[in-house]
């Protein structure tokens, strides 16, 4: 016999009551910042000072990369044909996977795997880095999270790590994160950085977020940047036009940020 309801520890839902993870909404709103509030969804509590600048570089860092990624272009592509936003968008979120913002789970597997064997083993983290790029290469697989087709030096891991390291917040993953760069770089004798994906990674296992959840940071991020796509699309652009990877930019020119 079906259950009558479903039973979910996130929200509660009364007459004239909002609660999110025991928060009224209401009391969270204008006082609470977006990102902290998605930690405090997936996570179950608010977060400290430091995380919540955290949690917000990290969401800024993926909030849109151009119309070439394939999110992008799947999403143009079925506004193109008519499709209302939600749809296009969704169409984007689809793409999210393996090869597409799907290297932030692959990596933070590889760099929670690495670290219990560091605490395993007692040994630093530039050995189990070696021993890690070690068995990829032997095994002929790519590790996830570095390298960028575009980017040499990605400046998001940059700003991101350099994020952590101000608020106190490098342990374990993040050291062995950059360890495995210079893994790579010794192996192979070319630099393979760190990216934006790895560098997300490596942050979400210090924050203790699982795995699994990785992905849904990069389409949490990517939302945003999909829905300004597909609204240019479907406003600016004439319909079914021939959508392909080398299609510019004509927004503003760089500019500074003054605060």
């Amino acid at each position: 016999m079906p259950e009558a309801s479903w039973s979910q520890p996130i929200t509660k839902i009364a007459p004239n009551t909002i609660a999110v993870r025991g928060y009224r909404i209401e009391e969270l709103m204008g006082r609470v910042p977006f990102s902290h509030v998605v930690y405090l969804v997936l996570k179950g509590e608010l977060p400290t000072a430091a995380q919540g600048r955290i949690m917000d570089a990290l969401l800024v860092s993926s909030v849109d990369h151009g119309a070439t990624p394939p999110s992008a272009l799947a999403a143009r592509t079925v506004a193109s044909g008519g499709a209302p936003l939600t749809t296009a968008i969704a169409a984007g979120i689809m793409t999210i996977n393996r090869h597409h913002g799907g290297a932030i789970e692959g990596c933070m597997r590889v760099l929670l795997d690495g670290v219990t064997r560091q605490r395993e083993t007692g040994l630093p983290a530039e050995e189990v880095a070696r021993a890690i790029v070690a068995e990829a290469r032997v095994s002929g697989k790519r590790l996830p999270g570095y390298g960028h087709r575009l980017h040499t030096a990605d400046p998001r891991t940059a700003r991101l790590l350099a994020l952590v390291a101000e608020e106190g917040l490098t342990g374990d993953a993040v050291r062995l994160a950059q360890a495995i760069a210079d893994a790579i770089a010794e192996a192979s004798g070319k630099a393979l950085p760190l990216n934006v994906d790895g560098a997300i990674a490596a942050v979400l296992c210090e924050l203790d977020f699982p795995p699994e959840m990785g992905n849904g940071f990069f389409a949490i991020a990517r939302t945003v940047g999909l829905t300004a796509h597909v609204f240019d699309e479907l406003t600016q652009q004439r319909p079914m036009r021939a959508i392909g990877p080398v299609s510019g930019y004509e927004g503003p020119e760089e500019r500074s940020l003054e605060i």
